[in-house]
């Protein structure tokens, strides 16, 4: 895990004002933590959770709220 890499897309996607469920779910998958219960995952968090397994940085984009 690069560390840095984590902080920087966490703290850009903060600043960004993405959904909240997605960040949550990009930075467990990101850290291959363990998936929400199935009656708590969301579509944001869903998405969040595949981006951060597989290590991308800018899906989050298309979460940014309104």
């Amino acid at each position: 895990m690069d560390k840095k890499l984590y902080h920087e897309t966490s703290v850009s996607m903060d600043n960004s004002g993405v959904d909240p469920a997605y960040v949550m779910g990009w930075q467990t998958g990101y850290l291959h933590g363990t998936k929400l219960e199935e009656q708590r995952v969301t579509d944001a968090y869903e998405a969040g959770y595949n981006d951060g397994l597989a290590g991308k940085t800018d899906g989050y984009k298309t979460w940014v709220k309104q």
